[in-house]
This record gives structure tokens, sequence and C-alpha cells, in this order.
């Protein structure tokens, strides 16, 4: 079975979590590539930042719910969601809009458990690690060359 070290990307392009969001959506859109991942000043992955996480930055805000009795409001959901919201739409820098949950592959990783975390997780982007080191990335878009190479 194939591993994620023969299905990733050696090149590897990583942003900070300093990186404007401006510049970021031009990395991708220049790279053609779905999401990178968010390196520390030592090089260690803390996150990935994907076309999802800028698409959010302008989708329309969700007012939770409240329901009025006599003189309280009771919120029918998470007033803490709304305000991750906010602050992801008015997010300027990586750091403002990131998946802080990480979640990443061994260079030794299987196809089949990298095709179920893509699936489950709904992630599109996976860093590749050696240990703690960054070696590669890989996104749906290897897994699918993968299969049209016949592998």
């Amino acid at each position: 079975m194939l591993t994620a070290k023969e299905l990733m990307s050696e090149k590897v392009i990583t942003v900070t979590s300093e990186t404007p969001v401006r510049e970021l959506a031009a990395l991708l859109t220049d790279n053609k590539i779905s999401g990178v991942p968010v390196v520390d000043n030592q090089g260690e992955v803390i996150g990935v930042v994907t076309e999802s996480d800028l698409i959010d930055q302008n989708k329309k805000v969700h007012i939770p719910t409240v329901v009025a009795i006599l003189d309280s409001f009771i919120f029918l959901e998470s007033p803490e969601k709304m305000e991750k919201e906010l602050k992801k739409m008015a997010g300027i820098k990586v750091d403002d809009i990131l998946a802080h949950e990480i979640i990443t592959v061994q260079k030794d990783t299987p196809l089949d458990e990298i095709a179920t975390l893509m699936a489950e997780k709904k992630v599109h982007t996976l860093p590749v690690l050696d240990g703690k080191k960054l070696v590669g990335v890989i996104g749906k878009s290897d897994i699918i060359r993968t299969i049209a190479n016949g592998k």
C-alpha cells in the first residue's frame, strides 16, 4: 500500500501566523493550492490555513436565536460561536483565521488512513511529518492524481 511519503509534495509552501490574509490569498492563487501549513519560528507546524478559511471571512454572520422570557434572554445557540465567527471575518493575519486543530500524518502513514482522515475530518491539506519535522504536504489533488495514474 502507498504511504504518505509516495503521495506527498516535498516542495512545501508555508506561512506564519503573522502572514497577512491578503498575502495568503495571493499565495494560494499563484500556486494553485488549496491550503498551507502554518509554522512557528522553529519551523514546527501549529495549524493549517485553507481556502475555506478565507471564504469564511466573506459569509453572512449567523445571529444566535434568542428567546425572551419575562425580563431575561435565553440563547438557544452559543454566543461564543458568533464571537469566533466575527473574529474570523475581521481577521487581517493568518492567526485570526487558521484552524488551530492540528491534523497531521507521518511519512509512513498508509493511503487508506490518509483518505479516511480527509473524509472524516473534512480536511483538504495534511502536513506530513517525520517525527516533528515538516517534510511534505498531501492535498486531495495528490490522492486524485494517484487514482488517475492507476496506483
